[in-house]
């Protein structure tokens, strides 16, 4: 079979790439705008969010169509049966450990982060946790075309910026 897809590869004039995701890892697909005066504003394809009630804390990263993607919380029983309290400091921490690397298996790297974390508060440090195992808490900017009438132009899109 890898001879017959590697012909048909070599005879076609173009590659169908049915990866959902592939138009915003390229920074082309479209972000929905919302209305300008909302805060937060709902501009970006994946979004961090984090629940908390008063036993459980619960990390979602939610994509703007599909909904939740990840899904990270002190309920679960590999998490619970570790901890002492669901919602302390130590429960932040691991549940940052836990969701880093879930969100790393899936491939999913940067995402919208709208959380204001407090100078040596708990979400802080799920936050500077998150952002040590190496997930960016801010997406890229969409690439938009060059007009002739615009006062700036855009980064080109074939140049590294990473």
């Amino acid at each position: 079979k890898l001879t017959e897809s590697s012909s048909v590869l070599k005879d076609s004039l173009y590659i169908i790439n049915r990866n959902p995701r592939n138009l915003e890892r390229l920074r082309v697909a479209r972000k929905t705008d919302g209305y300008h005066l909302e805060k937060p504003t709902r501009s970006f394809w994946h979004r961090l969010d984090l629940t908390t009630s008063n036993k459980y804390v619960t990390a979602r990263l939610i994509h703007f169509q599909n909904g939740t993607i990840v899904e990270c919380s002190t309920m679960e029983w590999a998490l619970k049966r570790h901890l002492y309290k669901g919602n302390d400091y130590t429960a932040y921490t691991n549940l940052a450990r836990v969701f880093a690397t879930r969100c790393m298996e899936v491939g999913l790297t940067e995402m919208r982060c709208d959380l204001k974390p407090v100078q040596g508060g708990k979400v802080g440090s799920f936050l500077k946790i998150v952002e040590e195992s190496g997930i960016k808490l801010n997406e890229p900017e969409r690439l938009r075309p060059n007009y002739s009438w615009d006062m700036h132009r855009h980064a080109k899109p074939w140049e590294v910026t990473e």
